[in-house]
């Protein structure tokens, strides 16, 4: 009997599939890693699958209204699939304890905009930030504030701005991301205190967050609708993009180009480039700047489609 559900849990080994009336721990079935597939997981979280009931089988995959992808960190040659069938994705970021450079930001946007996915951000534990922290976090909010991306501020233990991110979430199917430590279990638990996600306190020696979530996992709110935990990142490593329309997942930038003398212009050497010329007037964000020539002279080609 072929029942339909959602995978709301993948192990790497085996996946959780919820159903119309029950939830079934599953398997794949091997042909699915036969057909060139170049992804270390060819069913991820929040697809719709057919499985085989009598032998716990995933038999198919419905097509994905979308889903967002990284560089997998053991294959760089492989794609990883973070979440499909989702609604935003929510970039979880600290100024501190522990870092999130503005790098890693916006390879998780620029991701985000290749997929035609909506992106949000959460800046949390405002509440340790010192003088310049605080002075640090106000400039990158008004960066992307600018640009057209949604950010909050939030601190969990001093219940800031929580109600914020309960409407950000409420009735939507969200994937939420970001380094270890920056408290994602923990502002899930503060949206939905039923939840009881496990925390852990950021290592003291190296400002580093341990891994607390080891799967990624859907997880339904009161609010209405789902969360999507992941394991946190230490990167995020761009695949399947063409070097030259990097630039188009930058929004300001890609709206600058427009103005550039030459078509082809990729904004780095090239005369009379309209971008290049936005940074120095302070129109566009150096850091933002920064963060696109990282992706395109990134030394990997194996970001780049073949």
């Amino acid at each position: 009997m072929v029942k339909t559900g959602v995978v709301t849990k993948n192990t790497g080994s085996w996946y959780q599939v919820q159903t119309e009336t029950e939830s079934l721990e599953c398997r794949i079935k091997g042909k699915f890693r036969l057909k060139g597939i170049r992804s270390t997981n060819p069913v991820a979280v929040g697809d719709i699958v057919d499985v085989d009931a009598e032998h716990n089988t995933i038999v198919a995959i419905h097509e994905r209204k979308n889903f967002l992808v990284r560089k997998s960190t053991n294959l760089s040659k492989q794609t990883h699939v973070i979440a499909a069938n989702i609604d935003q994705a929510v970039l979880v970021a600290t100024v501190s304890y522990p870092v999130t450079t503005t790098v890693f930001i916006d390879r998780f946007l620029s991701t985000a905009e290749a997929y035609d996915i909506p992106a949000k951000l959460i800046f949390n534990k405002t509440d340790l930030y010192n003088e310049d922290e605080t002075d640090k976090l106000a400039e990158w909010m008004a960066v992307y504030t600018d640009i057209g991306y949604e950010c909050l501020f939030t601190s969990v233990t001093k219940a800031k701005n929580i109600d914020k991110v309960s409407r950000l979430l409420k009735g939507k199917v969200s994937l939420l991301s970001g380094h270890s430590g920056v408290g994602k279990s923990s502002l899930i638990n503060a949206v939905d205190p039923g939840m009881k996600l496990k925390t852990q306190e950021i290592s003291e020696a190296h400002h580093s967050g341990k891994h607390t979530t080891t799967f990624s996992e859907m997880h339904p709110l009161k609010i209405g609708g789902y969360i999507i935990d992941t394991p946190g990142i230490r990167g995020f490593g761009t695949i399947d993009f063409e070097r030259n329309e990097i630039y188009h997942f930058f929004p300001e930038i890609f709206k600058t180009a427009t103005n550039c003398k030459y078509h082809n212009c990729i904004h780095v050497e090239e005369p009379g480039c309209a971008v290049k010329e936005a940074v120095e007037n302070g129109e566009i964000s150096y850091s933002r700047y920064i963060s696109y020539l990282n992706i395109l002279e990134d030394p990997d080609d194996n970001k780049y489609r073949v």
